[in-house]
């Protein structure tokens, strides 16, 4: 459902979306290789305005809290206590009110709820691959209560945004109250043309690793560039982060990770192809019994080290199949990844650990969607170019 730009009447836009796929690896840290089936990105998005588009809801749901309680299988992937498998996200992933107003040549924002930090680029759900870059917890900050205002004039935009600093330490976790407030960040954009934007943010977190408040601090930079034909056809992303871990107590970096990627989709014919580089530095945590799990709360003494991953990935997806309101699209996509520990002096050997440091994993499934798709994820307001 629409609504005209000068209509004051209340408009919802709505969208599920699932992903059933299966996915092979040539090794695992429990040894071997290893195939299992999930489904992923089990989400129901709203997007509603009202008043003349001045009131805004951003609404997402998320599954995966049921439908891959273990997570999914991935390898380099690591955040909230999982490695080598992406975790499932909050129940409760995103619910944001907003307003928006005009003032003087520019139009301003503010919204308020459960979200994304004005921080780095656009959440892997809304971009060409189903497997999220290792890069996740390093180009992105969400599911964090979160005040944030957005300004724009002409082809330039201002956020900044004011929010709790922990990661949510289960799939039903709420952000903490008490935390509000301990971090924020801040993310210009320039939109030079329709197709075009240049973004730099940075942020200040506190203690996200641990939710007393006690733990290690993160001060992360990001810049990106991004083009999209109007038709979405075509599609290019260029993106550089980092994220210091900093002992506030002795006010010293403890720990630097980095990420370098390059992604771009298009479409040759009836069938669309996707490309992404990525070279990704992962913290190694002590592991459990469950070589998929780390301690949860981490702490700075769990670090082995640190993991240089080099992935390169090639996707194909196929012509969409229709059930009535219904869409699926059939992929495929092929992972080369190589680790090698970026400190000689690590405790983390990928080759002990996976029995060698090149590996592949391959991933088969169906987007399935009804509804149109959401082209952005992670910007509020007037932020979004």
């Amino acid at each position: 459902m629409t609504m005209p730009s000068d209509s004051g009447a209340p408009a919802i836009h709505l969208m599920g979306q699932a992903i059933p796929l299966a996915t092979h690896v040539d090794r695992t840290p429990s040894g071997g290789a290893r195939t299992e089936g999930s489904l992923t990105q089990a989400v129901l998005m709203a997007r509603a305005g009202w008043w003349h588009r001045r009131a805004t809801l951003d609404a997402t749901i998320d599954a995966e809290g049921f439908t891959m309680r273990s997570g999914e299988l991935s390898l380099g992937a690591f955040g909230e206590g999982f490695v080598d498998r992406r975790h499932p996200h909050t129940y409760l992933h995103e619910l944001m009110l907003g307003l928006r107003g005009h003032a003087g040549p520019g139009t301003l924002s503010l919204g308020a709820g459960r979200g994304f930090a004005p921080f780095g680029t656009d959440d892997p759900m809304v971009r060409p691959f189903a497997k999220y870059p290792i890069n996740h917890h390093l180009a992105q900050v969400l599911e964090r209560g979160i005040v944030v205002g957005a300004a724009r004039v002409g082809p330039a935009i201002v956020e900044a945004g004011s929010f709790t600093g922990e990661e949510p330490q289960r799939a039903s976790s709420l952000p903490l109250a008490r935390r509000f407030g301990d971090s924020w960040s801040v993310r210009g954009t320039i939109v030079p043309r329709p197709w075009a934007e240049l973004q730099t943010s940075y942020a200040r977190i506190a203690s996200p690793e641990q939710a007393d408040g006690f733990g290690l601090d993160q001060r992360k930079q990001s810049v990106s560039a991004r083009a999209v034909s109007s038709d979405g056809g075509r599609y290019a992303l260029v993106e550089w982060a980092r994220t210091v871990e900093y002992d506030h107590t002795r006010r010293e970096a403890a720990f630097s990770y980095e990420s370098v990627l390059v992604e771009s989709a298009w479409r040759a014919g009836a069938f669309g192809v996707a490309v992404r580089l990525e070279q990704t530095d992962r913290p190694e945590e002590e592991r459990l019994a469950d070589p998929f799990r780390t301690a949860r709360p981490a702490t700075d003494l769990h670090i082995a080290g640190i993991t240089r991953w080099r992935t390169a990935t090639a996707a194909v997806a196929a012509p969409a199949v229709t059930w009535g309101t219904v869409v699926g699209v059939p992929f495929l996509e092929l992972s080369r990844l190589a680790a090698t520990a970026r400190d000689t002096r690590t405790l983390f050997d990928p080759d002990i650990v996976y029995g060698r440091s090149h590996l592949w994993m391959l991933t088969g499934g169906v987007r399935v969607r009804a509804g149109a798709t959401h082209s952005r994820m992670g910007r509020y307001g007037v932020a979004v170019p």
